[in-house]
């Protein structure tokens, strides 16, 4: 409790003076602190600030049951403070018994029931990532940062669209209480706003985020890894320059895309992004990618990692000439090379249990290292493939075949041909092995019979090289195990994909202008920052749960509003945090968070009582706090 004062005119000096309250803060049910007057104390002429301190000090010692260390001397203190304490004793404003303060069981309300484990969890890795100093710096407001966290957060733990998003945090999250943000004032046209805001400082976002996750978990950036996908739109979207057709990842050739370069270093951090249109060619990508990498890593001599479909001779001369190294699946499948003298075969076993083999070769015409790979499962994999092709290419053959000799089918020998022109065009990595002849007619022009078989000595080369593909470097490492090591970490830019896609629900897209598109996919982008922070720390404590299964256990911690009535009939609320369990316990303590973002916020609220009107306007009931 404390005093306020206010200026009033003073009846018995005629002048204006302080009139002085005494009162006390609480927070209501919706958590905002308001203030209460327990006496209307007056005017208290001769009294000085000191005076009025000692006064406020000993009636918060009664309240609290503490004792003071040196006793009270002026006696215009101990008059007034004895006074106010019967005053507050006899009107019921304070409840200094035990017993008082208890509340009846049977009254007992939960409500307000929210989920916060997943919210503080992210929002302590926003500000290790220091992503609020950052948009400082760049003139954003108090309000906007709020805004910006809390909808970064949110598509992180509930990816969805902004008006989803919005009644998500209106109606299940607790993420404002944790950001600051007026959950009031969240509306769906203000968070694509918010997302608009962020694109608009990208470039310079993402600077920032490659070297603080640098400087906090200590990485070099030795390896970038570099590849592309895309994602696909519901709709026409018939004026954008952005959404073309193309060849989709996830088979949805009768939707328009949208294409994803990403550069990922070995821990899975983002290194840089772009975007660019749907039917854009892999390998026509490279070249801002190579301008931004110097800006966005701490290496000068790193290591790219490239697919084979971005691995042209022109990209491969680019990286070089920027003074990078490289590393890439061969385009093409070399035929006149030699094994290096004195370098054995090295056998290796995979994670999953697979032998792969390695060996060194050499070709005349280029003078970069190349690594032949033997791998079974592929060979598996591609076997599969191959029966599977010759199947169904011999099963157009066998139509063919069965037309000829039925009655009212295809029998002209042209007709013919372009039947078989097309099975060819249609499997044309299978239809290089066969023979095929036709029978016909020179008189009638009417094709009599069909015959096929595999070319032996093709099909054994064929067999002999399922399963291989080579590895081409200008690194000037020489270990067979190192080259194959450094292109396996290819597999974590494809992990980035899946948690982009699958976790965090980068597919489809709905939004109709270009713009609102790449707000969309940059603010996935933002929300896997903080997800692969929060992982990589994980991983190294043993942890390896994919994302959605660390949001399940850390939603399993609620943030809950317990009310009840006490002896006094005042409705008392309490606001806490659910302990968390176990598991979760075991990811707070590595990421080094408190348990519980608060632990108590309590109000008291008195209960409301009727008081009649009666008056020339209206009659009723009018409701009074008393």
């Amino acid at each position: 409790m404390y005093f306020k004062s206010t200026i009033r005119h003073n009846p018995q000096t005629g002048k204006l003076d302080s009139y002085y309250r005494l009162v006390e803060s609480y927070r209501n049910m919706d958590d905002r602190i308001c203030h209460r007057t327990l006496l209307n104390v007056g005017f208290m002429m001769g009294v000085s600030v000191e005076q009025l301190n000692s006064i406020r000090t000993h009636l918060n010692n009664l309240y609290n049951k503490q004792s003071t260390l040196f006793e009270e001397t002026d006696v215009l203190v101990k008059q007034y403070v004895e006074n106010f304490w019967q005053q507050l004793l006899t009107n019921k404003k304070v409840d200094v018994e035990k017993a008082h303060r208890q509340v009846d069981v049977d009254t007992l309300q939960h409500s307000n029931v929210r989920e916060i484990g997943a919210e503080w969890i992210c929002y302590n890795t926003w500000n290790k990532l220091q992503i609020t100093e950052f948009l400082q710096s760049q003139g954003w407001a108090e309000k906007q940062i709020q805004l910006a966290a809390t909808h970064v957060i949110s598509r992180a733990v509930y990816p969805a669209s902004e008006l989803q998003t919005s009644s998500w945090i209106k109606e299940n999250s607790a993420i404002c209480e944790v950001t600051g943000y007026d959950m009031e004032q969240i509306t769906k046209d203000k968070l694509y706003t918010s997302a608009l805001n962020l694109y608009d400082v990208k470039d310079g976002l993402e600077k920032h985020l490659s070297n603080r996750t640098n400087t906090l978990f200590e990485l070099e950036d030795k390896i970038n890894l570099y590849d592309l996908t895309n994602t696909y739109f519901e709709g026409r979207k018939q004026n954008s320059s952005l959404a073309q057709f193309g060849r989709s990842k996830e088979k949805r050739n009768d939707a328009k895309l949208v294409v994803l370069a990403m550069v990922v270093n070995v821990e899975g951090f983002i290194k840089y992004t772009a975007i660019h249109e749907g039917n854009i060619a892999d390998c026509n990508t490279l070249s801002t990618m190579i301008d931004k990498l110097a800006t966005h890593t701490c290496s000068h001599k790193a290591v790219v990692v490239l697919d084979a479909g971005i691995a042209t001779a022109e990209n491969l001369a680019l990286i070089e000439q920027k003074g990078y190294h490289y590393l890439c699946v061969s385009r093409t499948k070399l035929k006149n090379y030699s094994t290096i003298k004195d370098r054995l075969t090295v056998l290796l076993e995979t994670k999953s249990k697979q032998t792969v083999r390695l060996k060194a070769i050499q070709t005349a015409t280029n003078t970069d290292y190349y690594l032949e790979v033997k791998s079974d499962a592929k060979a598996a994999k591609e076997t599969g493939m191959k029966s599977q092709f010759e199947k169904r290419f011999e099963e157009q053959l066998q139509k063919i075949h069965k037309a000829i000799h039925g009655k009212g089918g295809i029998k002209k020998a042209d007709k013919v041909y372009e039947r078989i022109g097309r099975a060819k065009q249609r499997y044309a990595s299978t239809q290089q092995y066969y023979n095929i002849s036709v029978v016909v007619d020179e008189k009638t022009k009417l094709a009599t019979d069909i015959y096929w078989q595999k070319d032996p000595e093709k099909f054994a080369q064929k067999q002999e090289g399922l399963g291989i593909y080579f590895l081409r470097t200008n690194l000037p490492i020489k270990d067979e195990v190192v080259i194959w090591n450094i292109y396996n970490s290819i597999r974590e830019i494809e992990n980035s994909f899946r948690t982009l896609k699958t976790d965090l629900d980068l597919r489809p897209i709905y939004h109709k202008n270009d713009k609102s598109t790449m707000a969309h996919l940059h603010l996935g982008i933002l929300a896997y920052w903080l997800v692969n922070s929060i992982r990589h720390e994980l991983k190294a404590h043993n942890i390896n749960s994919n994302w959605t299964e660390i949001v399940r256990i850390a939603n399993t911690q609620k943030v809950i509003t317990t009310s009840g009535q006490n002896t006094f009939d005042k409705t008392v609320s309490i606001r806490k945090c659910s302990i968390p369990n176990k598991n979760l316990q075991r990811i707070q303590d590595i990421l080094k968070l408190k348990y519980q973002p608060f632990r108590k916020r309590k109000s008291v609220v008195q209960k409301t009582t009727l008081k009649k009107i009666e008056n020339q306007y209206q009659s009723g009931y009018s409701c009074k706090v008393g």
